[in-house]
């Protein structure tokens, strides 16, 4: 299960951590036909190196030996279906999100957000308060890649349901094969002189300031892990984007939450002077989005630099919007997972209807796999103080585990990880930090967006 973690310090040209103790997932947790486990333990571990590496490079002691615990591991990657309010599950997916039939084959939709609902019952040319089955009619009568040509055209979220040749027989499939898992390059800029050593072994990024410029899962899970290490995290969003409850409840811990309107002047240069005095920036919004336009502009220097994208910074489809769920489809994941192929389906498990992973894993691991280059960014820029951009992409995370070998055959049905690795805060119960040291994040998601525009003293 460490073969993630070998790959990512070989892409990086890291030293190979030391030895790392891995307590395996139990059976039926996080079962598919993928190796859905390896994956989330990998990144994981992923991490967990990196976190040492900073510590040792910063005069800290670190864990010995590391241990990655793996029901820890799959509890936080299942936190969207472990949390809980007043006792009471969150809905998942919303009406209009999911697989329909087309003339030719199936499509994934998203509309969890509202603008991307308007947007797709617009495609159909359907009503406003269009509903499941006026969607699935109207779908029915396209075929899969001419409505997935004009969704991306019209900023809508449709994709087609591939199979893996399929998608890798593609320009923008053979892209995702291509570079490494997490890809870390030096800019020409530096700081003027190093922040100060940290004292905590557990809190080894405090003294760091990290601004969030990101949405939905990886890049919110990205920034809770470097704010569970210590690190001043505020995230920023637009009042005109909110963000749905349930998934900052799951990802919101430990951060700060301010709302700005960077198309108001006042509130640009806010964003902008926010840039200008911290450590991190991470960004999730696709290339050729206002923010990442400006976060290119307004780059501080010696800043490390964290991106996460659907599809890659470059290639066929960088400027393409994307989930975890579009990813699974167009890659193959979907076609693979169908039925009762180790995954999730629709209609309960229909043969030749596509399915999903158990988990959003897609978004978990890279959201992870970005923390760890963040981490290792910041342990090199201790000698020089030079900053680096790292990025990462789900379509390329989706690559390695369709590569990866582990595949299964007939999986069990998936089963949830027990509440043994969750914590209950008031009334919202949520999982615990993939990383075994810390029993809990640093406090509970705060109301979303009530924070002030600056960071904490």
């Amino acid at each position: 299960m460490t073969d993630l973690l070998h790959r990512y310090q070989a892409d990086l040209g890291l030293a190979q951590a030391a030895d790392i103790t891995v307590r395996p997932v139990s059976e039926g947790v996080l079962s598919s036909t993928l190796p859905v486990a390896a994956l989330a333990v990998g990144a994981v571990a992923a991490l967990g190196s990196a976190v040492d590496r900073f510590r040792v490079a910063s005069g800290l002691t670190a864990p010995s030996p590391r241990v990655v615990v793996g029901d820890r591991v799959a509890a936080s990657f299942a936190g969207d279906r472990l949390l809980r309010i007043d006792g009471r599950p969150v809905a998942g997916f919303a009406a209009l999100s999911g697989f329909f039939r087309t003339a030719d084959g199936w499509v994934r939709t998203h509309a969890n957000y509202p603008h991307h609902r308007a947007r797709l019952v617009s495609l159909l040319g359907l009503a406003d308060d269009a509903d499941h089955t006026a969607v699935a009619a109207a779908l029915l009568r396209h075929e899969a890649l001419d409505v997935e040509e004009r969704a991306a055209e019209l900023g809508a979220l449709v994709v087609a349901v591939r199979t893996p040749d399929e998608w890798f027989g593609s320009a923008p499939g053979r892209f995702t094969r291509s570079g490494p898992i997490v890809s870390s390059t030096v800019r020409p800029d530096g700081l003027p002189s190093l922040p100060e050593p940290p004292t905590d072994p557990m809190r080894p990024l405090a003294g760091v300031r990290v601004l969030d410029l990101t949405r939905v899962i990886a890049g919110p899970v990205a920034t809770r892990d470097l704010a569970l290490l210590g690190a001043s995290v505020l995230r920023v969003d637009s009042p005109l984007l909110p963000e749905i409850e349930a998934q900052h409840l799951d990802t919101g811990a430990g951060k700060y939450s301010t709302l700005l309107d960077v198309l108001v002047d006042d509130d640009d240069e806010r964003l902008t002077a926010l840039m200008s005095s911290v450590d991190v920036v991470v960004g999730g919004y696709r290339p050729g989005s206002y923010i990442d336009d400006h976060l290119r502009a307004h780059r501080p220097s010696g800043a490390i630099i964290g991106t996460v994208s659907a599809w890659g910074g470059r290639g066929p489809w960088a400027r393409r919007r994307g989930f975890d769920s579009l990813v699974q489809a167009a890659s193959g994941i979907a076609n693979m997972c169908g039925g009762k192929a180790g995954g999730r389906s629709d209609d309960g498990g229909t043969a030749g209807v596509p399915g999903a992973l158990p988990v959003q894993a897609l978004d978990h691991a890279s959201g992870h796999l970005l923390a760890a280059g963040i981490v290792d960014a910041l342990t090199q820029r201790l000698d020089g103080g030079i900053g680096r951009t790292v990025s990462v992409s789900l379509a390329r995370t989706a690559a390695w585990l369709l590569d990866a070998d582990g595949r299964v055959d007939t999986p069990a049905d998936p089963v949830l990880p027990t509440d043994e690795h969750t914590v209950l805060h008031d009334d919202v119960r949520t999982a615990r930090p993939a990383l075994a040291e810390y029993d809990d994040h640093p406090f509970p998601a705060r109301p979303w967006g009530r924070d002030e525009p600056r960071f904490p003293s």
